[in-house]
């Protein structure tokens, strides 16, 4: 995903840089303190989403969204401003959030979990997913990065129980190994679910896990997985299989003594 962050304020512009990257650490962020710089950046790069103020010296806010929209129709425009005034503004062009000042992650990360288009670098495509030697997962041939290593080891258990429901408990006690370190966890995997939703939304297959209440799975029908193709017989599957699955993870050990 591709943000722009456009505010005319040097300290104002760090803040909400920093807010941006801390809530979706694997975004290209470029930040611009004019509006015709970030107007002429966008002309030549396709961007997702943009944050801007809207009491800027120029173009303002306003403006300088109308004028991105033209650029691009489904780029996501979320204001971020210090005034309530401009809220009806907003709502009548159809942007996709308003933020209050002070910018935090927290905010910014709300914003980007609803966004009103998704990326859709993937939309054509399925989820790719690579089982085999070690866990990766893959939107065309880039590797999806998360917040939380944890949050890939759970994509990762998903897979491995072939689209089963996983309740929070039985997720917690594969992933902590012991009842310490199982201890005051579930807080814990209420933000890894979230981030897990997040970046799989955000990166257009936002249809990919089966959500429960207390529960969760994945569509095997939604995504390319090389584990699954080999439980299909299909060649590709058969011939990607080397002896090794899921490296990393030590509760893989039971599915790769079937493999094997």
């Amino acid at each position: 995903m591709r943000i722009i962050a456009v505010e005319d304020e040097e300290i104002a512009l760090d803040v909400l840089e920093r807010a941006i990257r801390e809530a979706e650490p694997s975004a290209e962020v470029a930040v611009f303190d004019k509006s015709t710089a970030a107007l002429e950046y966008a002309s030549e790069n396709k961007c997702e989403a943009a944050f801007l103020d809207i009491n800027m010296g120029g173009i303002n806010g306003i403006a300088l969204a109308k004028a991105l929209k033209l650029e691009g129709p489904e780029i996501n425009i979320i204001f971020s401003t210090g005034y309530d005034e401009y809220a009806l503004e907003a709502i009548e062009m159809r942007v996709s959030g308003y933020i209050m000042k002070p910018i935090t992650a927290e905010k910014v990360r709300d914003e980007l979990d609803n966004l009103r288009y998704c990326d859709p670098a993937a939309a054509d495509g399925k989820l790719r997913i690579q089982c085999f030697g070690n866990f990766d997962v893959f939107s065309g041939d880039k590797p999806l990065e998360f917040k939380y290593s944890k949050t890939k080891e759970l994509l990762a258990y998903l897979v491995d129980r072939n689209g089963a429901m996983c309740t929070n408990n039985e997720i917690i006690s594969v992933l902590w190994e012991t009842e310490e370190e199982q201890s005051g966890k579930q807080t814990y995997l209420k933000s890894i679910r979230r981030d897990l939703i997040s970046v799989l939304k955000n990166a257009g297959f936002g249809d990919v896990i089966i959500q429960r209440r207390g529960a969760m799975g994945i569509d095997k029908d939604k995504v390319e997985c090389d584990y699954y193709d080999w439980q299909s017989g299909v060649a590709a599957g058969i011939n990607a299989y080397r002896g090794e699955y899921m490296m990393q993870y030590s509760w893989s050990e039971f599915t790769h003594g079937l493999l094997q």
